[in-house]
């Protein structure tokens, strides 16, 4: 994983800093994120009656999968900044779920470095403007303002 120094990240603020690789939605993640939010809605779960019941032609991925996907695609796309540790979720800004995500469709995140605040603590506040992109449609799966937290490296300290 690459590092960078906060100062260059700072140079950075309103560019692009990093593409997620791509990442096909299966059946199974989806049926294992049903299992594990206890959301069995047929749309996601039962392959035939989508294809019958839907405009879909088969099940889709629950936003919230997508949603959580995003914290594997930016450990693999965005650089880690030095001197900090765990990254944490702070939350999200207009959140948007564009177009549904097809089972076996791939997908994949580009994300944009909106504002980078080190705070008096020493944590590093970072907000990302992202889109999640569906390969092959022109319309994004998700749009968001991301907030993290990327709190400072306590290796080494005592405890």
């Amino acid at each position: 994983m690459k590092m960078i120094s906060i100062d260059d990240a700072r140079e950075l603020v309103g560019q692009e800093v990093g593409v997620s690789e791509w990442r096909m939605v299966t059946q199974d993640m989806i049926d294992k994120f049903a299992d594990a939010t206890d959301d069995h809605q047929f749309i996601h779960t039962d392959p035939e009656r989508a294809a019958k019941e839907t405009p879909y032609g088969g099940t889709i991925a629950h936003g919230f999968l997508t949603l959580s996907l995003l914290s594997t695609m930016v450990f693999e796309a965005v650089p880690r900044l030095e001197g900090t540790g765990m990254g944490v979720n702070f939350g999200f800004d207009k959140i948007r779920f564009l177009n549904p995500v097809k089972c076996g469709a791939r997908i994949r995140t580009r994300f944009h470095l909106a504002e980078l605040r080190v705070r008096p603590s020493g944590i590093v506040e970072v907000h990302y403007d992202l889109s999640m992109e569906i390969e092959n449609s022109m319309k994004p799966a998700i749009t968001a303002r991301w907030l993290t937290l990327a709190m400072p490296d306590r290796t080494g300290e005592d405890a």
